[in-house]
């Protein structure tokens, strides 16, 4: 889930400042964590504590109420009722990265997927980014190629991943759908080098920068690992709390990522 964590961070600064071009530097001093990350990691804690997630989404909530929410959200975090909202909001694909790490067979991550998902998010489209973001995670971890995750996921979910990035970033605009999120992150990634090259794909197409990057970040983390540098880095933006639930689910769930994972701060 670094990946995830470190593509939100790095994304932060240019969700409201779009850039169009792979050029940039990779952290701003400016970069900082964003709901994706609170909610990614309120996730974590959920699958190792087994507290359930609607619950501790609004902890989580109370805890860091700036983070950058969506509206419908908020008005579900402050309020009394448990019952979602039907959203097919991005914020389904966000956060769901440590379901593709988490669970060992690919029809459980889609079970779970969905049911972490739908306590919010419980529009088809919302459910279907999420699943389709962890199962895009679970197949590159588990080793499938590039290839058959693009096939799985075509044939899975309909998603269209034939225009390249270059295709996609001179039309592409703000869309905070999973619709129109989840399938440009996922050829982010699939047209990738690296985990920083993924990354770098993302936030030049502009949009909402840092769940386009956090979506990447997570898929790329799965397939490449994250870079001791950048993960230290990512690591370093987060408070003691995050940090903690984070290094938590990394030692028992990707504990080869970082390689020098060890010496990341607590």
């Amino acid at each position: 889930m670094i990946g995830a964590i470190a593509g939100d961070i790095i994304g932060s600064v240019y969700e409201w400042k779009n850039i169009k071009t792979k050029q940039f530097d990779l952290f701003s001093p400016d970069c900082c964590f964003t709901d994706d990350t609170v909610l990614t990691v309120a996730l974590a804690e959920s699958i190792l504590s087994g507290t359930d997630y609607a619950s501790l989404m609004r902890v989580y909530y109370r805890r860091y109420p700036d983070a950058g929410y969506g509206g419908f959200f908020h008005r579900w975090a402050q309020s009394q009722e448990c019952q979602p909202y039907n959203s097919w909001g991005n914020g389904a694909a966000m956060r769901i990265s440590s379901v593709g790490f988490a669970f060992n067979t690919l029809d459980e991550v889609l079970v779970r997927a969905a049911e972490y998902t739908a306590v919010t998010h419980n529009h088809r489209e919302g459910i279907k980014g999420a699943q389709a973001t962890a199962a895009a995670i679970f197949l590159a971890r588990t080793g499938s190629t590039k290839a058959d995750i693009k096939q799985y996921t075509t044939a899975t979910f309909h998603y269209d991943l034939s225009r390249s990035v270059d295709e996609i970033r001179p039309t592409y605009r703000f869309d905070v759908s999973c619709q129109g999120t989840v399938p440009q992150a996922i050829v982010c990634f699939l047209e990738s080098t690296d985990f920083e090259d993924a990354i770098r794909n993302a936030i030049s197409l502009g949009g909402d920068s840092d769940t386009l990057a956090c979506i990447t970040g997570g898929i790329a983390q799965a397939h490449y690992g994250v870079p001791g540098a950048i993960a230290h880095r990512a690591m370093s933006i987060l408070d003691e709390d995050l940090r903690a639930v984070t290094v938590r689910f990394m030692s028992g769930y990707c504990p080869a990522t970082p390689p020098d994972f060890s010496t990341l701060p607590i």
